[in-house]
């Protein structure tokens, strides 16, 4: 409830700023392209940055692979469970792969535009990958509550005919949602000022660029909000809510810790991945002028956290937590010595 109220009055704010800052922007030439200005300004961080959004994507692409990898080739990780990480894995190498080297090109060249149809793919598929991972990390949760919740009849619920159209469902909703967004915010007109404050083509930053009305833009927005990220966290919420009564009603505690074991990863990540969108709404805004320029470095490197950071931890949380894909893993290199 929480999340929602705050990204409800984030969007409402921003609607406002808006539309008294639109004025006076009709009489001006059409964008064709569009600056991302990144860390200009700031040249002390942009090499520091530069090694490490580095070093972070190959070890998005090493880690993600490696999860992908175990989870076809190995017959005992052929399970839902797997199934929806490899899914997680697969996306987070498409999310990160459609901003991170456009990024890290900015740091070794002058060159820090990108074109009105670039920048259209790449709120594409940051709106895809972002709603199908808030479906997907529910899917998962409903996978963790019944198998603690309901271990008997796990076979028959989570069945191979249940799962696939499961995460199947998740990447058709986040991209059902993905095409109304971005087609919504490229009918607009973009004149004069083709300057966005950011990495990429954020769709908040773009929007602020529109000569023209954006209500239709802020209520879709405000309705997607509700069903990828207020429903998931409350269905997620909810879920472990149920695991969490269950577990403390197992008798010994080898079994209360056996089972938690099972959901601790993917709640790790659930924290991490919510945790950063309300940090990022929720956060008090600055009212002075310097306050405020600090504050959007502040923002950047919170998005650059969201868009980074957590595809990164994802594959370790769940590697470095999980004796299956421990094992799987060794069994891989054993194979290939061998």
């Amino acid at each position: 409830l929480t999340l929602r109220i705050v990204i409800f009055l984030s969007i409402i704010e921003f609607l406002l700023v808006k539309e008294n800052t639109n004025m006076g922007k009709y009489n001006q030439s059409s964008v064709t392209e569009f600056i991302l200005l990144g860390l200009t300004g700031y040249p002390e961080l942009e090499a520091i940055y530069f090694v490490l959004v580095l070093c972070m994507y190959l070890v998005i692409l090493m880690g993600n692979g490696v999860i992908i990898t175990v989870s076809v080739s190995d017959s005992h990780l052929h399970t839902p469970m797997y199934f929806f990480l490899s899914n997680l894995s697969f996306l987070d190498i498409c999310y990160t792969s459609s901003s991170i080297p456009l990024f890290l090109r900015s740091f070794l060249t002058s060159k820090k535009t990108i074109s009105f149809s670039g920048c259209g793919v790449q709120m594409f598929l940051s709106f895809a990958m972002g709603a199908t991972e808030c479906v997907l990390l529910s899917m998962m949760a409903f996978d963790r509550y019944v198998a603690i919740c309901n271990p008997l009849r796990y076979p028959i619920i989570m069945s191979k005919t249940s799962y696939v159209p499961m995460a199947a469902g998740s990447w058709i909703a986040g991209g059902v949602n993905s095409v109304l967004q971005t087609s919504l915010a490229m009918r607009l007109p973009f004149c004069g000022d083709n300057v966005i404050n950011h990495f990429t083509c954020e769709i908040l930053a773009v929007l602020k660029l529109a000569c023209a009305d954006i209500s239709i833009n802020i209520i879709s927005m405000i309705v997607a909000n509700v069903i990828f990220l207020v429903a998931p966290v409350l269905f997620i919420f909810i879920s472990y809510v149920f695991i969490l009564s269950t577990i403390l009603r197992i008798p010994s505690a080898e079994g209360k810790q056996k089972a938690f074991s099972t959901c601790s990863a993917h709640l790790t990540v659930v924290i991490i991945f919510y945790g950063t969108i309300l940090f990022m709404y929720a956060k008090p805004k600055a009212k002075d002028s310097s306050g405020a320029d600090k504050e959007q470095v502040t923002d950047k490197i919170i998005s650059l956290f969201y868009g980074v950071v957590t595809p990164m931890l994802n594959p370790l949380i769940y590697s470095l937590r999980n004796k299956d894909v421990k094992a799987a893993m060794k069994n891989i290199l054993c194979q290939k010595r061998f």
